[in-house]
């Protein structure tokens, strides 16, 4: 399949269409995240848009084209949330009617945003897949509603690939751009941009170790994408667009795959360095340069935090495991007396090594003398070193002490 009639003169057009309508958002180097990674790393903060996400782009483009028909007779999707507030955000504006297929497990807060923004929202099966076929039967079908599907749609593509467009205005000493890929909407449309001005530029494709759409199509082996839970739920895609196939085959330069546990500390480290919030799928570019760093030392690499909408809930799961990674957060197990006084010793001890006490639980019922007790204590330290010092004094003040018990395990 030869590239689609997708080009810069169709990107640039949509920029024209968009112009005004999403924010261009700031693309910024980080001395920080470049120091750790050891490559020069510019952020493109799509996070910015008005629903946190780059999404906005290719449904906007899409919307603009429909003719007066298409408009009275209304647009649906199907999407896990980032494309769905796009396309109901923007039908809204422009008086268009929406209706959204969404699977039953979409974080609440999707659910809600998309409606707040004036999407009808139905909530059918599992997967997008699931979505896709209710979509198609009920709405486009037996409705004649106009299908925004969030990747495979040129029109999608080309108002995606402003966002290649904006980097290599703002930042043009990049050389390598590294991208998420979902179904393959925002990839294909940057690297169009970016090699139809920098041939040589190199585009890295980043895929959820559960879900590489892309890296099982084009080995031809659908199994290879073994599915399960992701905390980068906007990238967890089955089945690659067609379109995107073709020109990811043609222009993306490698792909990688990242798991759960480096997606967790690039969305801490968004958080503490840069002070933003990203989703799963907005920190996946971030998570690639942690999990091979030397695959890019030395390079000036453009990530793209693609999205911002990740639920409160999981969002503080996710910065709590991270100062528990970096252990700022330690759990210790102290076996005591169980008569007045002990306690606050303990406390003192702590606090005379300069560690914050957290949480503490006096647990009687162990397996030990019935006249012992054991303390679960979760205290705050400033780093490792730290950590190990308050286990040091505590066992050099005569305590057994034990870390890693009380419901966290360190390594």
């Amino acid at each position: 399949m030869k590239t689609p009639a997708i080009g810069i003169d169709e990107i640039r057009a949509a920029a024209r269409v968009l112009e005004g309508q999403v924010v261009r958002t700031p693309c910024t180097h980080s001395r920080v995240l470049s120091k750790i990674t050891g490559a020069e790393v510019w952020l493109k903060f799509e996070n910015f848009q008005f629903t946190a996400s780059f999404k906005e782009r290719g449904a906007l483009n899409k919307l603009a084209s429909l003719n007066e028909a298409e408009r009275r007779a209304g647009v649906a999707a199907m999407s896990a949330g980032n494309h769905a507030q796009g396309v109901a955000y923007h039908a809204t504006r422009l008086g268009i009617r929406s209706v959204i297929v969404m699977p039953a497990n979409t974080p609440f807060t999707k659910v809600r945003n998309t409606r707040e923004l004036g999407g009808e929202v139905i909530l059918h099966g599992e997967t997008l897949a699931d979505a896709q076929e209710y979509l198609q039967r009920e709405l486009i079908d037996r409705r004649g509603m106009t299908l925004v599907h969030p990747y495979d749609d040129p029109w999608v593509i080309a108002g995606q690939g402003t966002v290649g467009l904006e980097m290599l205005e703002q930042a043009p000493e990049l050389d390598t751009l590294v991208v998420p890929i979902g179904g393959g909407g925002l990839i294909s449309g940057m690297a169009l941009a970016a090699h139809a001005l920098r041939p040589a530029l190199r585009v890295v494709g980043v895929e959820s170790a559960g879900y590489p759409s892309a890296y099982a199509a084009l080995q031809g082996d659908l199994s290879l994408v073994p599915g399960g839970q992701t905390i980068a739920e906007g990238i967890a895609v089955k089945y690659v667009g067609q379109l995107n196939l073709a020109i990811i085959r043609e222009h993306v330069a490698e792909l990688m795959r990242v798991e759960e546990a480096a997606i967790e500390r690039a969305i801490g480290l968004l958080a503490g360095i840069e002070k933003v919030i990203a989703e799963g799928a907005g920190a996946t570019g971030l998570a690639a340069l942690l999990t091979d760093p030397a695959r890019f030392r030395g390079r000036k690499v453009g990530l793209v935090i693609c999205g911002g909408n990740i639920d409160t809930r999981l969002l503080a799961s996710v910065l709590l495991r991270q100062l528990v990674h970096e252990s700022r957060l330690v759990s210790l197990s102290i076996d005591i007396e169980d008569r007045p006084g002990f306690l606050a010793r303990v406390a003192g001890r702590i606090g005379e090594s300069g560690g914050n006490i957290i949480q503490v639980h006096h647990e009687r019922l162990h397996r030990g003398h019935a006249k012992d007790a054991t303390l679960e204590v979760m205290v705050e330290a400033q780093d490792e070193a730290h950590a190990n010092q308050i286990l040091a004094d505590l066992q050099h003040a005569g305590y057994r002490v034990r870390r890693g018990t009380g419901g966290m395990e360190f390594e």
